[in-house]
């Protein structure tokens, strides 16, 4: 029996490109003006991160900037880097400038599944900051009330590590058995089966990653209920 359902964002409850074009794009367009007005404040610890990631301990932010925009288009999942974007689309939500988009399927899924006493949690790459604000600040209306926490790689690790789900399932005090985690990625639901989650996997039409034997796949959220 289902006791809690784990989503992720980009190709699964979000079109990859709103991610990618929204959220990376301003990123990249403020990045260097934010690192230069906080180098001496919420950006400090983000410009010593990349130093000693990059290796380059006398970068200034001009060059940090550099750095991170390189990583950002490489899609590397970087401490510093999802900090810096999480600061800087925190400011981009607030000000409407950016917006959680959607599958159509998926608010009427959450609110249904909540409305069923199911616990929801959100667990992506992209900073626990910026879930909160996609799921706040969501062209549907907001969602932030349908979700009870959220899971980052710095909160519970790698997508792809079984151990990252073995520290989701302990915090949110459900045995593995009873969580359902729904992902586009074949490589995560490999990694939540080994921690002894049920999975389901999410292929929308359009989106990059394929489909992969042996998990049972969907194209809507409206489906997962028959395989609950």
């Amino acid at each position: 029996m289902i006791r809690a359902i784990v989503v992720d964002i980009e190709g699964t409850t979000s079109p990859t490109d709103a991610v990618r074009t929204d959220l990376y794009g301003y990123t990249e367009q403020h990045l260097p003006q934010w690192l230069a007005e906080n180098a001496d404040g919420a950006a400090q610890s983000v410009i010593a991160t990349t130093r000693e990631l990059a290796e380059e301990p006398t970068a200034d932010t001009v060059r940090i900037a550099e750095i991170l925009t390189s990583w950002l288009h490489s899609d590397i999942k970087a401490e510093p880097l999802k900090a810096a974007q999480g600061a800087i689309c925190a400011q981009g939500f607030r000000a409407g400038a950016l917006h959680g988009r959607f599958f159509e399927d998926v608010p009427p899924a959450l609110k249904t599944w909540h409305t069923q006493g199911l616990h929801l949690y959100v667990y992506s790459s992209g900073s626990e900051r910026n879930q909160r604000d996609w799921f706040t600040y969501a062209e549907p209306g907001d969602l932030s009330g349908l979700i009870e926490d959220h899971f980052d790689l710095v909160t519970a690790g790698p997508k792809r590590d079984p151990k990252s789900y073995d520290r989701i399932a302990e915090r949110i005090a459900t045995p593995p058995e009873h969580i359902l985690f729904l992902s586009d990625h074949p490589d995560e639901l490999d990694a939540a089966v080994a921690a002894g989650w049920q999975v389901v996997g999410v292929r929308r039409p359009g989106e990059p990653n394929p489909a992969r034997p042996p998990h049972h796949w969907v194209s809507t959220f409206a489906d997962v209920e028959m395989t609950v």
